[in-house]
């Protein structure tokens, strides 16, 4: 598997996992579920945290800088398949241009 590919893929993973962790949180204080959504939240939260320090990256910053490309197409895509909202064209264009920065800033040559 390319570095490409398993840089993508760990970062859609803990897209996925600061979501729905940060979801339960949401559920539990702003939609009144359960105390015990807060259990797998809170695992989800520490699995978004561990699968960050897997990018291969010589500088947190700069793994967490793309990250947030990532984090926000993911968040449009959440809405969509489980809050059951389709994000805007304004969203989609935000998006857009958040997954070009991402990009530039995970695939730029370095000398460093």
């Amino acid at each position: 598997m390319s570095a490409h590919l398993t840089t993508g893929l760990i970062y859609v993973g803990a897209a996925f996992f600061e979501i729905a962790g940060s979801f339960a949180f949401w559920g539990w204080l702003r939609l009144a579920k359960p105390v015990w959504w807060l259990i797998p939240g809170t695992l989800s939260l520490i699995l978004f945290a561990y699968l960050l320090t897997r990018i291969d990256t010589e500088f947190a910053g700069r793994a967490f800088a793309a990250y947030g490309g990532v984090y926000i197409a993911a968040s449009l895509v959440w809405l969509k398949l489980v809050e059951g909202r389709t994000p805007d064209r304004w969203d989609a264009i935000g998006a857009a241009i958040c997954l070009v920065g991402a990009a530039v800033i995970i695939f730029a040559p370095r000398g460093n």
